[in-house]
């Protein structure tokens, strides 16, 4: 992933640096080897991942540096 642009993290109403990328899909509505991606600071990660992995979405997390 390449931007000029700082990631920020995808928790409502926080503007903090992302730190980890949430990687999921609904198996629903999409095809399985599709991955959409929440970003995450340090202090949303575990609340992030939770609410995806509740409803059965989340695949895996990985660091920001590490999307390519």
């Amino acid at each position: 992933m390449t931007t000029d642009e700082p990631l920020v993290c995808s928790a409502k109403g926080c503007r903090a640096d992302a730190r980890w990328a949430l990687r999921w899909n609904n198996p629903k509505i999409h095809e399985p080897d599709r991955r959409k991606v929440w970003l995450a600071c340090d202090e949303h990660r575990e609340h992030l991942s939770d609410f995806l992995s509740r409803r059965g979405f989340l695949r895996d997390t990985v660091p920001v540096d590490e999307l390519g």
